[in-house]
């Protein structure tokens, strides 16, 4: 395998962004998830805010290929993805590395994200990493007409 690397996203980089991103999000939130958020999501949904978000990215990849990504804004890691051939090889950890990296020099002490609550596997990652878990909260996922309340826990990490 290539060397593996960190880089801003591209443009060119959206539709294996939103590809991992739909793949990984159905992983993870399916059956935790209000039905109407699952309608919302479609793969045109996440091709639309893949390159939408550009400009809030950082990518792994390999060679030409994008492995994963994260994505933040100010404090909050909004998205770590990671493409299911490449989970559990250290792209993930490399990838929330440098989301708190990012945050911690946009000048916060602290990063936050939301995780679904009944996504176990995430949850365990997170804490393995060095998360504490807050505690429940709702998140407000925005979709094309307003907001859906998602049961979440919040989990932080001084920066």
């Amino acid at each position: 395998m290539p060397v593996l690397s960190l880089r801003p996203a591209t443009v060119e980089d959206a539709e294996a962004i939103a590809t991992i991103w739909c793949n990984g999000w159905r992983d993870g939130h399916l059956g935790h998830v209000p039905e109407a958020l699952v309608a919302a999501r479609t793969p045109e949904s996440f091709r639309s805010r893949a390159t939408q978000r550009i400009a809030n990215t950082v990518v792994a990849v390999a060679g030409d290929e994008v492995l994963g990504f994260v994505m933040v804004v100010d404090d909050e890691v909004e998205q770590v993805y990671v493409s299911a051939d490449h989970r559990g090889t250290g792209v993930a950890e490399l990838l929330l590395a440098e989301a708190e990296r990012l945050v911690a020099i946009a000048g916060h002490r602290r990063a936050w994200l939301a995780v679904v609550a009944g996504n176990a596997r995430a949850r365990r990652f997170y804490e393995r990493c060095g998360w504490a878990d807050e505690g429940p909260f709702d998140y407000a996922a925005a979709v094309s007409d307003g907001t859906i309340a998602v049961p979440c826990h919040r989990y932080v990490k001084p920066v």
